[in-house]
């Protein structure tokens, strides 16, 4: 049994005992980074306990999967299946699930020939990743001195391991520095994305995103919003957004998976906005959390029952 209390791990393609998910030391993603995953939720709310978005996480999981070639040993409804049996194995309530496919132990030459791809889902809880006030008091965040990879060096719509590598080292040295999180620019200067989320900025009632051409990798939290935005008469673009925008803005706020919409109160000393959750916001935050959590009738479509 894992640390966090679940027995199971469902690995390529049945449920096995925790304890029993090893690799090898060796291992090629191990070395190189040679694997893509997904981080998905799952949310109880009045009609039981859904996954959100599932169809379109495995869908990225499988497109980020054919951006590094990576072969998938087994099928798209499998991975879907198996997300929604390795929660309902553990008795789970609200928890995280993290699927993940990885070039496994076999020639250790940074082209691999005929290792064999290892497919793995595993489901536990997981709270507030930003701590549990952030989503109303919003957090500090520092420009990092590290620029976002570029798409030119990688395939930055794919969620693929190694890539990570850029992350861990924005938001280390944001916590170094005492700030919550960091925020990447691209090469060009202006603003793409923070170590694990995707940024929108307000101003003067129109929200606004960084766009692909900013190296971002198009999140599905990010996809939510934006549908929700306009459901509620919120004009969208996507586009540039440069660091003047971003210390102007009348609020500004995260999306992802695992920190939902947190907002930002400060970067780099300059107070966004009124220094904390701005009204416009609450009412997205809102949204999603009714969408979520099943309380949002015209978003059902979206949630997968366990």
């Amino acid at each position: 049994m894992g640390g966090d209390g679940t027995k199971s791990i469902w690995w390529n393609g049945g449920l096995i005992p925790h304890a029993d998910a090893k690799v090898h030391v060796l291992t090629h993603a191990l070395h190189y980074g040679t694997g893509v995953f997904e981080g998905i939720r799952a949310y109880r709310g009045p009609s039981g306990l859904s996954v959100f978005r599932l169809s379109e996480h495995i869908d990225r999981l499988f497109d980020s999967a054919a951006a590094y070639k990576i072969d998938m040993p087994v099928a798209r409804d499998r991975v879907v299946q198996g997300c929604v049996d390795v929660v309902r194995d553990n008795a789970l309530d609200s928890c995280y699930l993290r699927p993940i496919a990885f070039v496994g132990f076999g020639p250790l030459g940074v082209y691999w020939r005929n290792n064999p791809t290892n497919v793995a889902i595993a489901a536990f809880p997981w709270g507030t990743y930003l701590g549990p006030e952030a989503l109303e008091k919003g957090i500090r965040v520092t420009i990092s001195s590290w620029t976002r990879i570029h798409h030119a060096q990688f395939p930055t719509t794919a969620k693929g391991c190694g890539q990570y590598l850029n992350s861990v080292l924005a938001v280390r040295e944001a916590h170094e520095k005492g700030f919550d999180e960091a925020l990447l620019l691209d090469r060009h200067g202006n603003v793409s994305e923070g170590s694990g989320e995707n940024l929108f900025v307000i101003k003067n009632g129109r929200l606004r995103t960084p766009g692909l051409d900013s190296s971002i990798l198009p999140g599905i939290t990010r996809a939510s919003i934006m549908e929700l935005a306009v459901d509620l008469g919120v004009p969208v673009d996507e586009g540039a957004v440069t660091r003047g925008e971003l210390y102007t803005a009348d609020e500004a706020f995260f999306t992802g998976t695992a920190a939902e919409v947190t907002p930002i109160r400060e970067i780099d000393g300059h107070i966004i906005g009124a220094g904390g959750r701005g009204p416009l916001t609450t009412k997205l935050q809102a949204a999603y959390l009714d969408a979520v959590n099943g309380k949002l009738p015209s978003k059902k479509h979206w949630l997968t029952p366990v």
